[in-house]
């Protein structure tokens, strides 16, 4: 069966795994990507935990990666918000120059929206919201059955979205957008510890701050599903997704998103490597369920 070379690049880890043409992980593989000391540290970091999951006869089809954005289309540069010293660094020629493979890179909230609706709570749904709440906020969205790519490859980024507009001023973002207010970024700011020791209090304004994105998006874009994933919405738990709902219910009320829902992503721990294969075969033309 083919295989697929699955990367994914974030602000606190970088995982590398073989995946299967039918979406199962074989094998996994991580490192820290904080503290590095420059771009190329932390390009050295990614090729030697993808060298890691090959095996000898190196038969994987294609390379597919999920990144942090923004990014130019197809990753021919990478700019993530959340690893600074990469500005518009060339991931796509320098990952299939050591890979020896043909390399294709989305968003890694999009490459998450390919992994549901090809293998997890999206399948089968032709409309709808992919977020990851993680150490940053990010969205792919799928209508008609079709990722949305935009211009440069970021259509989606819901992360910069305003939802409090006297919110929290957090460096790098305009006031008051949701990665300002419920990332993981955000929460240590704002409250000096980790985002996994949030009270169930703040689990609860994290939660209505998504939720509260998710509904407008309904609105706007007459959808009725939004799939959340990400170390903090999954960490939250059921504080986190009740409160979400609650304000998706408050705000989605026309006739079209009435009745939207929040869910948490089904494949958990596997969909950024998931998405990343996703990426890949997408790339290459091959179903993934959504086009």
């Amino acid at each position: 069966m083919s295989r697929v070379l699955a990367i994914d690049i974030g602000g606190t880890k970088i995982e590398a795994g073989i995946v299967t043409a039918d979406g199962t992980v074989v094998c996994r593989a991580r490192v820290p990507s904080t503290d590095p000391v420059d771009a190329d540290d932390l390009f050295a970091r990614v090729a030697k935990v993808a060298a890691e999951v090959r095996d000898d006869d190196e038969s994987e089809l294609v390379c597919g990666v999920g990144c942090g954005g923004p990014m130019r289309l197809a990753g021919t540069a990478v700019s993530p918000l959340n690893i600074a010293v990469w500005r518009d660094f060339p991931l796509q020629e320098r990952l299939r120059d050591a890979t020896g493979l043909d390399t294709y890179i989305d968003n890694d909230a999009k490459a998450l929206a390919l992994a549901e609706g090809w293998r997890g709570a999206a399948v089968g749904v032709s409309d709808y919201l992919a977020m990851v709440v993680s150490t940053g906020v990010g969205g792919g969205i799928v209508l008609g059955g079709r990722l949305l790519d935009g211009a440069d490859g970021n259509a989606g980024h819901i992360g910069h979205v305003i939802v409090e507009p006297d919110g929290f001023d957090l460096p790098g973002h305009t006031r008051g957008v949701l990665e300002a207010e419920a990332s993981g970024t955000a929460i240590a700011a704002r409250l000096g510890i980790p985002a996994a020791q949030a009270p169930d209090a703040e689990r609860r304004r994290v939660g209505t701050m998504v939720g509260r994105a998710v509904g407008s998006v309904a609105n706007l874009l007459d959808l009725k599903l939004a799939v959340v994933a990400g170390s903090v919405a999954l960490g939250f738990g059921e504080v986190f997704f009740r409160a979400a709902q609650v304000e998706v219910d408050r705000v989605a009320t026309l006739q079209h998103s009435s009745g939207a829902r929040i869910v948490p992503a089904a494949l958990g721990a596997d969909g950024p490597l998931v998405g990343a294969a996703a990426v890949g075969l997408r790339g290459i033309g091959q179903d993934v369920g959504v086009l």
